[in-house]
């Protein structure tokens, strides 16, 4: 009995024994070195600033940007020009040739990448003031270097004189007076109509074609040209040159640029569309209506100025062009100009 008490202490002994090894053998809680593998996670450590889809997040408009005015010396960005959808797009094709391995031609001279190649600088336009019969100069330079695209900044130096008008719209009915005058001188002008001038005065419109002056295009909303795409300078000219045709049987020629702003893509088009730009050698501040030169003081100014081969811009809202037309018109005639047709 005695012995089988021994051998069972000594089983028992040898099971401490034995558990105190397998503990002994352990790592201490917290001692465990620490591990080189990173530890991932499935939330990020901070939060990300960049959404997966950009689409989701409005993109702000830049602050004025629709008031801000095109740069006079910077050409504008075409894509940002909006598509003109108030007029049938039938409206706005000009007769061209077909698709040439050059590209597609725009009118009949140029392909849209010949335009596109052409530099689109805003050339805002002032020809210098002539004095004593001296030809205005900085009209000549412009009539050097633009002539090859179709600009007429003057006239040749052939002892004409050529009178022109621009008509936005109709002011006091004075359009009347000057046929008037030119009628009663037998002198023949050019009146650039815009497309509002047209519809909203089609019985002086017609009266201009009936009494034998030339009816010229002045766009059909009046934008600075360069400002413009390619598509809308087409636009611009071909709605108002259809609707001519379409509503008087009358084709046009003759183009006036808004604001006389200009560049060399500008008059290509205009030019391979079938036209002549007509820019002047001679204009004053006359277009005011509530702010008039003085008669007196704008006839001095009309005929000191004058020169050979002179395109003179006046504007039709004039009261004091008006008044003074007939006594110009006989001043140049007396210095020995003839009034001839611009054409």
């Amino acid at each position: 009995m005695k012995q089988r008490t021994l051998l069972i202490l000594a089983v028992c002994l040898l099971a401490v024994f034995i558990s105190l090894v397998v503990v002994a053998g352990k790592s201490p809680q917290g001692n465990t070195p620490e591990t080189t593998e990173p530890t991932y996670s499935s939330e990020p450590t901070s939060p990300s600033t960049t959404p997966t889809d950009p689409s989701t997040i409005p993109t702000e408009p830049t602050v004025g940007s629709e008031a801000t005015e095109p740069s006079q010396t910077t050409p504008p960005t075409e894509a940002t020009e909006p598509p003109v959808t108030s007029e049938p797009t039938e409206a706005t094709q000009p007769q061209t040739k077909p698709t040439q391995p050059g590209g597609e031609y725009i009118g009949n001279l140029y392909t849209r990448q010949e335009l596109e190649a052409m530099e689109n600088v805003s050339k805002g336009y002032g020809p210098g003031i002539a004095k004593n019969g001296n030809r205005a100069p900085y009209a000549e330079s412009n009539q050097k270097a633009y002539g090859k695209y179709g600009g007429n900044f003057i006239g040749p130096d052939n002892g004409c004189i050529y009178l022109t008008f621009d008509c936005g719209y109709e002011y006091q009915n004075l359009t009347a007076d000057i046929l008037d005058t030119l009628k009663e001188k037998n002198v023949k002008a050019v009146f650039f109509v815009t497309m509002q001038y047209v519809k909203e005065n089609p019985a002086y419109v017609q009266r201009m074609i009936d009494e034998g002056h030339v009816v010229g295009n002045h766009t059909n909303k009046h934008p600075s040209m360069p400002s413009c795409s390619i598509d809308r300078m087409v636009s611009e000219v071909m709605t108002l040159h259809n609707y001519m045709i379409e509503h008087f049987n009358y084709e046009m020629t003759l183009f006036r640029p808004p604001t006389g702003a200009f560049s060399t893509r500008s008059l290509a088009v205009v030019q391979s569309l079938g036209y002549k730009n007509v820019h002047w050698s001679f204009a004053y501040k006359d277009w005011e209506t509530a702010n008039q030169p003085n008669p007196t003081e704008a006839l001095k100014t009309i005929t000191e100025r004058h020169h050979s081969g002179a395109i003179y811009l006046l504007h039709a809202v004039s009261s004091t062009n008006a008044a003074v037309l007939g006594d110009a018109i006989d001043f140049f005639i007396a210095q020995g100009y003839k009034l001839e047709l611009f054409q």
